[in-house]
């Protein structure tokens, strides 16, 4: 009988649930389903009112997803439930929520509806900065061994700052706490009926280094409050992916439509679970996931520290690997925001008039252009910067515009600074010997853009293999499961066989590689100037 895996990816804006042939990674069908309530950041349900900063969730929807989408996936690939043999997730991080003791949000119960530290706190939750600060400067002070394994900084994205948030502003909410949980764990828990928490989440965004968090002595030291936090409030239970996080409880199964007992993978961080789709699976193999950011994942024997990265956890991906993780905090984003805000009409009557998009058209008009001919330099901080300064209070700059100026060489100026900032990453795990021997690349814009892929060979210098799979997370997800539930012996075995395969190959232009490397000299003069402290006018003209 064949054999099928669920994957269900958990994005930002909704839940995405396709069904897989375990034999090839044939992708049958998928199904898509809206968070109802979005991202909260704004208001609460109830009307209540957001500060600055904050990104909600509510934790219903995932719920919701659950129930619609994976049943509407099974139907429209006509196979019967009980042909899956199981069901992996993965989730944006660091996505957190506090439950009491029997599992349940507490922004479930009627006393904290209105209370917004009771609610999901979304991975682009930024409000606990001052908290990250904190964080950074203790760490720092103590000479604490983990801080390496996190590049030397945190942001407010992780999990500590996001808790220690709550114990100063929502005191009764922490005390209230019985743990603090991964979204993802959460929702795993609630498929499999007993709580379990992932590795690769506590690894990379919730300080677990070599087998505990930080000591109860930095946690007092950081605020008495944290005092006993960790065997409680953060557990200890940690899974890693050599195993199932367990099978389908009567409600897992009432939830999904699926069987009692059908496995379930330990979840996964969502980009992180694109690395078995894309089959990197050996050391040196670099996975790059560009979206509205981007997501850059290596696999290594060793795991050395190298500066600005987002952290590095062994068994985080492959078991028996430790796997680098960085980013860049914008990419699609900055694209996006150049077209709504920046393009003459014109233009867009232009692309309206030939029936094109308004992106189509600007990267017709970019490609015409050679590297250097605009005389312009752009910082890719438009979101701040993620790896490898860490530093969410940057923000963009570009340099080199005259009256002559025209929208194309703004955009692909935009284009290539993206570009020159996954360059800066690669270049900082070369210096700590984190080599790159082979690049894949997925996601919304890779596929998109070809122009924009062609750069990046440029500027990284490196052959660039795009895979064909539009879903990688979620595809990755249901390899997870199908190593979970035996279908293959381990994660690599189920990589080769269900992998997304290559469709095609962008190759560096020699000249054009030469003329970047020109460019990108100039790029890190003001990557050094403008984010090392050597001049922070940027941040002085946000008030930071």
């Amino acid at each position: 009988m064949k054999k099928y895996t669920v994957g269900i990816d958990f994005g930002t804006l909704s839940g995405r649930c396709v069904v897989v042939d375990c034999e090839n990674g044939r992708e049958l069908t998928e199904a898509v389903c809206e968070y109802p309530h979005g991202v909260m950041d704004t208001q609460l349900p109830g009307g209540k009112k957001l500060p600055a900063h904050y990104a909600l969730q509510h934790p219903a929807d995932y719920l919701q997803v659950l129930k619609t989408a994976v049943p509407e996936a099974v139907k429209k690939a006509g196979i019967a439930p009980e042909e899956v043999a199981g069901i992996g997730i993965d989730f944006t991080a660091c996505t957190i929520l506090p439950v009491d003791a029997q599992g349940t949000p507490l922004c479930l119960r009627p006393e904290y509806a209105d209370e917004p530290h009771a609610y999901v706190k979304l991975w682009k939750h930024h409000a606990a900065q001052p908290e990250a600060d904190e964080i950074n400067a203790l760490a720092e002070a103590r000479e604490e061994k983990w801080l390496k394994n996190y590049g030397g900084k945190l942001s407010s994205e992780w999990m500590l700052p996001k808790v220690l948030e709550i114990l100063r502003q929502a005191p009764k909410v922490y005390a209230n706490t019985a743990r603090f949980m991964e979204a993802a764990d959460w929702v795993v828990s609630a498929l499999v009926g007993e709580e379990i928490h992932s590795n690769s989440f506590a690894g990379y965004k919730a300080l677990y280094f070599e087998g505990d968090y930080p000591s109860n002595d930095f946690m007092t030291a950081l605020d008495k409050g944290l005092d006993g936090i960790v065997g409680t409030k953060l557990s200890r239970r940690i899974g890693g992916f050599s195993a199932p996080a367990g099978k389908l409880c009567p409600k897992g199964a009432e939830l999904t439509g699926l069987p009692v007992e059908t496995p379930v993978a330990i979840p996964q961080i969502d980009a992180h679970a694109a690395t078995p789709a894309l089959q990197i699976t050996d050391p040196g193999e670099m996975m790059l996931i560009m979206g509205t950011s981007a997501c850059l994942l290596v696999n290594a024997e060793t795991g050395d520290p190298v500066e600005g990265i987002s952290g590095c956890v062994k068994d985080g991906v492959i078991p028996g690997l430790y796997a680098y993780e960085a980013g860049q905090a914008a990419v699609g984003d900055i694209f996006d925001w150049f077209v709504k805000n920046q393009v003459p009409a014109a233009y867009q009557q232009e692309a309206e008039s030939r029936g094109i998009s308004i992106h189509a058209l600007l990267t017709e008009k970019a490609e015409k252009l050679a590297v250097g001919e605009s005389g312009l330099l752009a910082l890719d901080w438009l979101n701040g910067n993620r790896s490898v300064l860490d530093d969410s209070a940057l923000s963009g700059l570009i340099l080199g515009m005259t009256l002559q100026t025209k929208p194309e060489e703004i955009y692909r100026a935009w284009l290539e600074s993206t570009a020159f900032g996954a360059k800066m990453i690669m270049d900082t795990l070369a210096q700590s010997r984190v080599t790159v021997k082979r690049l894949k690349a997925a996601g919304g814009i890779a596929h998109k853009n070809a122009l924009l892929m062609q750069i990046y060979a440029d500027v990284l210098d490196c052959e660039i293999c795009l895979c064909q799979s539009t879903q990688a997370g979620a595809l990755g997800s249901a390899i997870y499961a199908a190593a979970a539930a035996g279908v293959y012996p381990d994660i690599p075995a189920a990589a080769a066989a269900m992998g997304s395969p290559v469709v095609k190959t962008y190759t560096p232009n020699r000249s054009n590689q030469k003329a970047y490397e020109k460019l990108y000299c100039e790029y890190v003069k003001l990557y050094d100037y403008f984010g090392r402290g050597g001049n922070d006018v940027m941040k002085h003209l946000l008030g930071k």
